[in-house]
């Protein structure tokens, strides 16, 4: 167990992590967006592993720049456990309103299942998995996903977690 102002240090900082990996697929700024993962991170999302920092960044600036137009994305408030190790392991719930490449409207929900590291400048991710909840428009007429339930906080998935694609998108782009 850590003491308050020590969670609340902590908190602040994914917070801020958070805030600067939105504003980084905004502006689909790749150093930027790069910067929130550790070199080793792997993240489990739409039915593709991806390991590492670069392939991380690769991929999704692959997929940003042929499958969208616009991306704002909006992560709520971390469920977050702090660990004695200087790392947390949280979940966060996310939202989007998207413009696709052929223009129409997407707007996903869905939950990050995350653990950072504390990296002495900022924290960064170490390990996503990402669970879609919904595809479809912003007016939710769209699809809503069966996803697997973990437990309450602070329950975590196995890192060998499965992910699916229920997107409709390929996270893989042909």
């Amino acid at each position: 167990m850590t003491d308050a102002n020590s969670f609340a240090i902590a908190e602040c900082g994914i917070r801020q992590h958070h805030a600067r990996y939105t504003d980084a697929v905004w502006r689909m700024d790749f150093d930027a967006f790069g910067d929130c993962f550790t070199d080793d991170c792997e993240w489990r999302i739409s039915g593709v592993v991806l390991r590492g920092r670069d392939e991380i960044v690769e991929h999704n600036r692959e997929l940003f720049t042929t499958r969208f137009q616009r991306l704002f994305i909006t992560l709520r408030t971390p469920i977050l456990e702090l660990h004695e190790d200087g790392t947390a392991s949280g979940r966060t719930y996310f939202t989007a309103l998207n413009v696709l490449a052929d223009g129409s409207g997407f707007s996903p929900m869905g939950l990050y299942f995350e653990r950072f590291v504390d990296g002495g400048d900022r924290w960064r991710s170490s390990w996503r998995l990402f669970q879609t909840l919904y595809t479809g428009p912003s007016d939710l007429s769209g699809s809503f996903h069966d996803v697997p339930d973990f437990g309450a906080p602070p329950a975590m998935p196995p890192l060998d977690a499965a992910t699916s694609d229920v997107s409709g998108l390929r996270a893989q782009p042909e």
